[in-house]
């Protein structure tokens, strides 16, 4: 385990796998718009670092050399069942954006879902697997609070 966090530990750079993985975010710049707030320089660091573990993969364009794309690499798409169990795990415990039932969703049909993950990273298909959320929406999380609802 402690590997795995030394290459992983930070909310960061489990934001930026995240949001290959699921947003469909590929370009610092939407790695920058995404709503988390992520400071240039510690976005930099975090691609480099994740493309030095080989988690990542950077690639010029082909309409515009000038402009890179971030790419999972086969050892990054291969924490997609992490970051499911990740996800489902936040919203049981805390408050999200994510509505409940899309999560419950998500819970109920993990292989599919990770299915999916692998066939859109395959076949490099950028749709977002999960829709936005309204930006400073929070639901309530999954699991029953203490009066039971």
């Amino acid at each position: 385990m402690s590997i795995s966090l030394e290459t992983l530990g930070d909310r960061w750079s489990l934001l930026i796998v995240r949001d290959l993985m699921v947003r469909g975010l590929r370009t610092f710049k939407d790695f920058r718009g995404s709503g988390e707030g992520i400071a240039t320089n510690i976005l930099a660091d975090r691609l480099q670092r994740l493309e030095a573990a080989g988690i990542i993969a950077a690639e010029a364009e082909e309409t515009d050399g000038r402009r890179v794309n971030y790419r999972l690499t086969e050892k990054g798409i291969d924490l997609a069942p992490v970051l499911l169990e990740l996800l489902i795990w936040g919203a049981r415990h805390e408050q999200t954006a994510a509505p409940c039932a899309v999560i419950e969703e998500m819970a109920k049909h993990r292989k599919q879902v990770l299915a999916e993950a692998r066939r859109r990273w395959r076949e490099r298909d950028s749709t977002p697997l999960l829709p936005k959320f309204a930006e400073g929406a929070v639901t309530r999380h999954l699991a029953p609070n203490r009066r039971g609802i």
